[in-house]
């Protein structure tokens, strides 16, 4: 904690001098459609989960959380605080593969800690760090640690700074009855094949996301959106929008994953 807290004071150090009224503006996704159900968009300065319901779609929750979160910044500095064994069940972030999906990883602060409750208070701190564009924060399961209480938490810490939260929570099931939470909307992802380019070459990552939640709209929609590194958002595929996915594995750009996994889960 006291390494991160050193990292928060060089953020803040960097300060850009932006204003708190723009850094609460709401952030589109590009996608028409998904914007126009959002009423233009998700709210900065809160917190937002998205959720992988197995191991197999880590990549895909990791990569749609990523997109958001790349969205709220406006250019400003990231910070990703995980358990540290995930490194070793989901794979290990890759400096390569983040440069391939359009982070600077000069730009990424990575924490990691060593269990939910050192992830969840490393998130209350970067939550406090007005020079943050935005945080994931990455969390297995549902440990006991991440009640209504510590989404409160999280979810006040966001709205007094103007920085905007992406919970990913790893490995949940479907989660039929979800339990309370303060979080602003929710978001299901799964794994999607990408459109190979010429030559079979790598496609631009491809997610299948569902809206399960979100406060005063439409949600229980789905889509299956692309993200356009160059262009910095989201789109529509051209397929049916509201398929159901087949389970099949994302075929992805650079490193042969997301571009973020240097690893898959182990069996068992």
């Amino acid at each position: 904690m006291t390494a991160l807290r050193l990292a928060l004071a060089r953020i803040e150090a960097r300060r850009d001098g932006g204003s708190q009224a723009a850094s609460r503006e709401p952030f589109s996704l590009g996608a028409a459609e998904v914007d126009a159900v959002l009423g233009g968009g998700l709210k900065r300065a809160c917190l937002h989960e998205v959720l992988a319901p197995r191991g197999a779609d880590w990549s895909a929750a990791a990569g749609f959380g990523l997109a958001l979160a790349l969205r709220a910044a406006r250019g400003r500095p990231l910070l990703w605080a995980r358990q540290d064994f995930l490194d070793g069940e989901t794979g290990r972030l890759n400096g390569v593969g983040l440069a391939e999906f359009g982070v600077d990883p000069a730009a990424l602060s990575l924490v990691r800690g060593r269990d939910a409750e050192a992830v969840l208070r490393a998130g209350v701190d970067a939550a406090r760090c007005k020079s943050l564009g935005a945080a994931l924060i990455e969390i297995f399961g549902a440990p006991r640690a991440l009640d209504l209480t510590a989404t409160l938490r999280l979810a006040r810490s966001a709205e007094s700074s103007g920085v905007t939260l992406f919970l990913l929570r790893i490995c949940v099931g479907e989660m039929t009855r979800a339990p309370p939470s303060a979080a602003v909307s929710r978001w299901r992802a799964r794994a999607q094949n990408s459109r190979a380019l010429p030559a079979n070459a790598p496609g631009a990552p491809r997610f299948s996301v569902t809206l399960l939640r979100h406060r005063g709209g439409a949600a229980d929609r789905s889509w299956r959106l692309e993200w356009q590194r160059d262009r910095g958002f989201l789109c529509e595929t051209a397929e049916t929008r509201h398929a159901a996915l087949s389970g099949s594995f994302p075929a992805f750009s650079a490193d042969g994953a997301l571009a973020l996994a240097a690893g898959r889960r182990r069996a068992g």
